[in-house]
């Protein structure tokens, strides 16, 4: 999908540069990695090979955890080991996120997409939360909310590659939701128009109350981030995807996992890094 705004085809899988994401680490290093101070461990737990990172979304369309665990990645492993990222459609087609983004690695949020990388030999990173887990609450801020989703299992058991889950605590302090705004959404048919579920009311800077997802100015926020050891399951292939109480199981487990690491991440940071403690 092209257009003249969005020039970057959403499904083509060539079009991630390399030199690009060099460039980010290097800015990331200066600016934003001094900015929120985050730590990053776990990345030798990763087995060699595709995986599928599955982690926890936080601060709505800042998401400064993704470019700590990428940075991270390459610092162990170099720029070729960077995961590819699904992104939601509507958000990728925007003229800035698509031609930042898609150089990067961003690709349109499908199974396609994804099989696709995974059976070339790339590593593909998830958050099923997607809108929700990014746009929770704040008196939910230390919850994992993939809203009933498990698409991420059955793409994982159709790939038969391991789930590497990734667990953050403390980016989603560099704003406040007072609430996701799912009646909002809801009243207004944006999950038909949109495909959005929420239609936040935040405080943020500059805007100070701030109506639904935008770009902000982050809080310095303090945050943790762990890779968790991956998880393989006992079956895969088409009929394990298909076998709905399986998945069901296998997406309990990979959420157990990460509620339970998220919880004992909250409770390591400092208080006086918790931006609206």
């Amino acid at each position: 999908m092209t257009s003249r705004l969005a020039p970057y085809d959403l499904d083509d899988l060539g079009q991630r540069d390399p030199a690009r994401i060099a460039w980010l680490a290097r800015f990331y290093e200066r600016t934003l990695a001094r900015y929120h101070r985050p730590s990053v461990r776990g990345v030798e737990r990763v087995p060699d090979g595709p995986v599928l990172y599955v982690g926890n979304h936080n601060a709505g369309l800042w998401s400064p955890d993704s470019f700590a665990l990428c940075h991270a990645i390459i610092q162990a492993r170099g720029v070729d080991a960077v995961p590819y990222g699904l992104a939601h459609e509507v958000a990728l087609s925007l003229p800035p996120l698509n031609q930042m983004l898609v150089p990067l690695g961003a690709v349109r949020a499908s199974h396609e997409n994804a099989l696709r990388l995974l059976a070339s030999g790339r590593s593909v990173l998830v958050y099923p939360g997607g809108d929700v887990d990014a746009m929770r609450p704040a008196r939910r801020r230390g919850e994992v909310v993939f809203d009933g989703r498990r698409g991420f299992v059955r793409l994982a058991l159709r790939a038969g590659v391991p789930i590497v889950p990734v667990a953050t605590a403390g980016a989603h302090d560099t704003f406040r939701v007072l609430t996701d705004g799912r009646a909002i959404a809801r009243a207004l048919r944006l999950d038909r128009a949109l495909r959005l579920d929420v239609f936040p009311i935040t405080l943020a800077l500059p805007w100070g109350v701030m109506v639904g997802p935008m770009f902000y100015l982050p809080l310095p926020a303090t945050f943790a981030t762990e890779v968790l050891p991956p998880i393989r399951f006992e079956r895969s292939g088409e009929a394990a995807a298909d076998d709905a109480a399986y998945v069901h199981a296998c997406a309990a487990r990979v959420l157990g996992e990460l509620q339970r690491a998220v919880t004992r991440l909250e409770d390591t940071l400092p208080r006086r890094a918790r931006a609206w403690s």
